[in-house]
């Protein structure tokens, strides 16, 4: 089989690239990444030569340049996680999330139902989608399957579009494809403009931690290496038509975790126990602020059998052990325009 993954250099990317890669030798893995801010080919320096895998510089909002390379490499299967994903940025340029997004993921459909029209048969298109499409939770309840899109933020109405669309394809030309949901991750190799690596960052260099608001918006955490597994398993063995939601029954406050982080850098650091927490800073809340997101992943556990492997404390150790360890690929990645973006947006 050949199998197209876009975003491959990226954050989830990188790791379902490796894991497809040396789980599967009869594959042949094409890797598909513009290199943006957030792609670093760094991350996959395990798996470069790899005889099974092929790395692709190009970008999905190019109709021409995706036609012609379907065309060429004839993929059996689409594992699409290339995305503008950061809730910040779409505040400030929408619509490069709209480009990317939904653009480009109608430029993908477009070219997977020219190359096999209507022989779709052992094919599959698998789009990679978030929890924020659903909107915002009370205090109580969970994100299913069938909950109501409702989504509050730039970022999360381009992910509903391109879900509809993916959906939409399905329905009128009969493309088999199958949809993901899934909570925050984390993990090795996340690009730190997120929460968790943005920290650990800031602890290693003594920086203020920049918490919005009072601290109490509540998230459902995934540790990256269970997600790569859960997409392998829902690229092979899931239901064509099917949606399945991918979370870490794992809910903690931004604040609680900070402070987790925070002791747990401290004892790796050597510090003085609370030494970290004394970075903490509160700034002003970012407009349509979801205020909790919680995934119930009954459905990818009783169909396929899929469960969190780790602890949150136990995949946050490990994660600040793979960046304390690879202090040079932290300090490469926060060079340069991100710092121009850190300034604007948190100082």
């Amino acid at each position: 089989m050949n199998i197209l993954v876009t975003g491959g250099a990226g954050f989830i990317g990188s790791h379902v690239v490796r894991r497809l890669v040396n789980t599967y030798p009869n594959y042949h893995i094409y890797n598909l990444d513009a290199l943006t801010y957030a792609g670093n080919l760094e991350n996959l320096t395990d798996v470069e030569l790899a005889s099974n895998y092929t790395f692709i510089k190009g970008d999905i909002t190019d109709a021409d340049f995706i036609d012609a390379l379907f065309t060429k490499h004839k993929f059996d299967g689409v594992i699409h996680l290339a995305a503008e994903s950061h809730v910040d940025r779409s505040i400030t340029d929408p619509m490069s999330f709209v480009k990317t997004n939904v653009m480009g993921t109608v430029h993908l459909l477009n070219a997977f139902k020219s190359i096999w029209k209507d022989n779709f048969n052992g094919k599959r298109f698998y789009h990679v989608s978030t929890d924020e499409v659903y909107g915002s939770l009370g205090k109580t309840g969970l994100f299913t399957e069938t909950t109501s899109y409702d989504p509050n933020s730039p970022y999360s109405a381009s992910k509903a579009s391109s879900d509809h669309f993916v959906r939409a394809y399905g329905e009128t030309y009969g493309m088999p494809y199958v949809i993901s949901n899934c909570s925050n991750n984390y993990g090795p190799n996340h690009f730190p403009e997120k929460l968790i690596p943005l920290f650990i960052n800031n602890i290693i260099q003594n920086k203020p931690l920049p918490v919005y608001g009072d601290g109490n918006y509540t998230r459902d955490w995934l540790f990256v290496e269970d997600h790569a597994r859960a997409i392998d398993l829902v690229f092979h063995d899931g239901n064509n038509g099917e949606t399945y939601n991918i979370g870490g029954f794992n809910e903690w406050t931004n604040l609680n975790l900070v402070k987790l982080l925070c002791q747990q850098m401290d004892e790796k650091l050597g510090r003085p126990t609370g030494e970290s927490e004394k970075l903490i800073t509160y700034v002003k809340d970012r407009p349509g602020h979801d205020l909790r997101y919680a995934i119930d992943s009954t459905k990818i556990n009783k169909e396929l059998g899929w469960k969190p492997s780790v602890t949150f404390e136990e995949g946050l150790a490990k994660t600040i052990d793979w960046y304390l360890a690879n202090e040079e690929w932290l300090s490469s990645v926060t060079s340069g325009d991100y710092q121009t973006y850190y300034k604007k947006q948190y100082q």
